[in-house]
């Protein structure tokens, strides 16, 4: 076979096909990006902290250091089986102050204790440290803060006064970085450090370790004490193993990766099914021209790598342009998923990046030369009869069928369109597929951003406590009204705080939270223990079942508890700790992950009862409807003096935003995905039917109905396709969530599932109809503008 007539035809066919071919590429462009992003993310899915602390080169211990000479420390980093250091970098703990603007609040001055380093730059042999906004800071008075899943959160811009020393340097925010291991919870230049350390302190350093093994903890022990023994004795004041922080990023990421998994899997799905379907339908179209090759001589090899070739050339733009577009677009979205993961950057692998164009290349060149070889193998008379048109029977009878009944009074223009699909039912089920993985995408993803918006209320509980104030502790001066009292007692610094609290125009509630540990039998972890005075029924905990407690005869637990111990709610349960026994009744299951540990809520005599040694520490307020925040913070800050902290009730941290920030995001690639489907489809039929188009315009129909016939025929299709997706996107839902709440060891509220309503799921269906009226915009456009003449000779 000479290949020169087979690129002859293909160049051909592309040239005349220039719209066809330009439709290929691009849906195989979105379908590789869309695949790309999926795949990425689903592999940083997969131990995203490993990772992370590969690319971030994290610290496999990070030290603290005082005391130690430079050379000791340098010497330090040649100990056998060392293999990476970095430092000494100078590092301090100060009390800092900075100004948070609630919406439409007043400022609030939040006070925090850091840990300071300095640094000349963020990169370095260890713990290469990620800039996700700002700069590096260029010289004294500016900060760059950490990233964290919790804690305060600055803008760039933020002022961040230091508190205790002379003049309170003020700081400003540069920047936003991200350390793998959460080795500092802000950075300054080197030559600051000196400056931000409280007169007298001794100077201390940080010091970071990759060693050759690592993988264990008690590879890790070791390595640590040849470092401590390496040093002067009592020089290491603390340690951090990367294990710590492994644990704890793992455990942040475990209820994330199911719904990510979840979508990933749809945009593969989704994306093989639009590309199997743009190169058969590619083919299919041009079984009539197949017919005039093999009229003219060409053999079926030469017919096949005719039409190969003229799928392959747009196939290979689009998965190259593919690629880039989704490297392009992972910051944003793995920037957002390593957010959620509470791990430094993730990118997209370099073996998905260079897999995923392979796979979509072979696919379109295997579908291609598939269809191509049954066309083929069909004589030049078949080919050139079966390529006219679609067969009437798969089309006609539905269009006679729209004729009559309630369907005749729709405009004729609207029923030849809702009878196109019938005439290629195969290709209509492959696209009705796409729109129904679309729509399902954006109903599992409404539901999964309610149900993480439902999650945040419940946890953070500032809808109902709108105000904290911590104590000084039961040690230690107390500012008091604008006078030092020596080391005031527990009991006398709650009687100031509920005397400010009582006359604080703006409290309408407020009580005071204990907190303890206690080993009981019949529990192998330790059981943390909240109490609470006087009336709590208001502080906004959710239940899962049951109620909150109503007496001292009552707890709640959260199901951890449940779980460990096989009780029920409504059982007696009797605490055995230190030779005491208490029986108490389980008035009602909290939603309480409390990180995966057991957990039990009573009033304080209660739970004191259980741990004598109970201890309250902070006070929860709930404020009068209208009360200004910012200005009841301050003013209940400045009653009390500043050994007291008073602080506004941040919403939990950044995390769940980001993850609604996510789902958005890929619900909108997967519609986006599902919209080039059906582009692909319109394109296809109003091509079949080129001529038939020209007889309509010819009898006389207007740009208008042109239009309204051409999105028809995807309609009909778009609705169907969302009455499906309902079911398919709630069931989804209903599976995903629960399997997010067990991966942190708790059930779940039925607010948190129960999210969907009859009116929104019949809006939400209707999204269907926008993917396919969406994708059918443009190619009514074309066939609007189309001269009737040009559409006669198309035939």
């Amino acid at each position: 076979m000479k290949a020169i007539p087979a690129v002859r035809a293909a160049r051909g066919g592309l040239s005349g096909r220039r719209v066809q071919g330009i439709v290929i590429g691009l849906v195989v462009g979105v379908s590789t990006a869309a695949s790309t992003l999926a795949l990425g993310v689903l592999a940083d899915s997969n131990a995203p902290f490993d990772h992370s602390f590969a690319a971030q080169h994290g610290a496999d211990v990070t030290a603290t250091v005082s005391g130690a000479s430079a050379a000791q420390l340098a010497a330090s980093t040649h100990l056998k089986g060392v293999t990476a250091a970095a430092g000494p970098y100078p590092e301090t703990t100060v009390s800092a102050n900075a100004q948070v603007k609630p919406p439409g609040q007043s400022a609030i001055t939040v006070h925090d204790r850091l840990t300071l380093v300095g640094r000349s730059s963020p990169g370095g042999p260890v713990d290469d440290l990620t800039l996700t906004k700002g700069h590096w800071p260029a010289g004294p008075g500016q900060i760059v803060w950490a990233t964290s899943s919790s804690g305060l959160q600055l803008a760039l811009g933020s002022q961040v006064t230091v508190s205790g020393l002379h003049g309170s340097p003020k700081l400003t925010v540069v920047g936003v970085a991200t350390s793998v291991t959460g080795s500092a919870q802000a950075w300054v230049t080197t030559g600051q450090i000196s400056a931000l350390e409280a007169a007298g302190a001794p100077a201390s350093s940080q010091m970071m370790y990759d060693f050759a093994s690592a993988g264990s903890a008690a590879a890790v022990n070791a390595d640590t004490a040849a470092v401590t023994a390496a040093l002067p004795h009592g020089s290491v004041l603390g340690t951090q193993s990367w294990l710590a922080a492994k644990a704890q990023a793992d455990s942040s990421a475990a209820p994330w990766v199911p719904f990510i998994v979840a979508f990933g899997l749809i945009g593969l799905v989704m994306s093989v099914l639009i590309v199997i379907n743009v190169v058969s339908g590619a083919v299919i179209s041009g079984i009539k021209r197949i017919g005039v090759l093999k009229s003219i001589g060409f053999s079926p090899g030469q017919v096949v790598a005719a039409y190969s070739l003229q799928v392959a050339v747009p196939a290979v733009v689009g998965c190259v342009a593919g690629a880039v577009a989704a490297n392009a677009l992972a910051g944003p979205l793995l920037g957002l998923t390593s957010q959620a993961y509470s791990v430094g950057g993730l990118a997209v692998p370099l073996w998905v990046s260079a897999a995923v164009p392979l796979a979509m290349l072979a696919l379109t060149g295997g579908t291609a030369v598939a269809i191509a070889l049954r066309a083929g193998r069909m004589s030049a008379v078949a080919a050139i009869a079966t390529g006219r048109a679609p067969r009437p029977s798969h089309g006609y009878a539905a269009l006679r069928l729209l004729g009559r009944g309630p369907l005749a009074r729709l405009p004729r223009a609207v029923t030849i369109g809702l009878a196109g699909p019938f005439a290629r039912p195969s290709r209509t089920l492959v696209t009705m597929a796409a729109i129904i993985s679309g729509v399902a995408a954006v109903i599992f993803g409404f539901g999964l951003a309610a149900s993480l918006s439902q999650v945040q209320a419940d946890l953070s509980l500032s809808s109902s406590e709108q105000v904290t104030v911590f104590l000084a502790g039961r040690e230690g001066p107390v500012v008091l009204n604008g006078q030092s009292s020596a080391k005031l007692s527990l009991a006398q610094q709650e009687t100031a705080v509920q005397a400010a609290l009582g006359s604080q125009p703006g409290t309408l509630h407020y009580t005071e939270e204990s907190n303890g540990m206690a080993s009981v039998t019949g529990l192998s972890d330790q059981l943390t223990l909240t109490g609470f005075s006087g009336d709590s029924s208001w502080t906004g905990y959710a239940m899962i079942s049951g109620h909150w407690y109503t007496g001292p005869h009552q707890v709640d637990v959260n199901t951890v508890f449940l779980t460990d111990t096989g009780a029920k709610v409504g059982d007696d349960y009797t605490f055995t700790s230190g030779g005491k026994h208490v029986t108490v009744q389980i008035a009602g299951q909290v939603f309480a992950p409390e990180g995966g540990h057991p957990e039990v809520f009573g009033t304080a005599s209660t739970i004191s009862a259980i741990d004598p040694n109970l201890n309250g520490y902070m006070y929860h307020v709930e404020l009068a409807p209208g009360t200004d925040v910012g200005s009841y913070v301050n003013a209940l800050q400045s009653a009390l003096g500043p050994g007291y902290l008073v602080n506004l009730n941040q919403d939990g941290g950044t995390v769940i935003p980001a993850m609604i920030a996510l789902v958005g995001m890929l619900t909108l690639l997967i519609a986006v995905v599902a919209g080039f489907g059906v582009l692909n489809t319109v394109v296809l039929q109003t091509r079949e039917r080129v001529y038939d188009l020209g007889v309509f315009k010819a009898v006389g129909m207007t740009p208008r109905q042109t239009i309204a016939m051409v999105i028809s025929t995807v309609a009909g299709i778009g609705l169907v396709a969302g009455l499906i997706a309902i079911p398919a996107g709630v069931a989804l839902h209903q599976y995903v969530v629960p399997v997010m709440g067990n991966a942190v060891h708790t059930a779940l509220p039925a607010a948190v599932v129960d999210v969907y309503h009859a009116p929104e799921l019949a809006i939400l269906a209707l999204s269907g109809l926008l993917i396919a009226v969406a994708g059918a915009l443009a190619p009514a456009g074309w066939a609007a503008r189309a001269r009737t003449a040009a559409a006669l000779r198309a035939e």
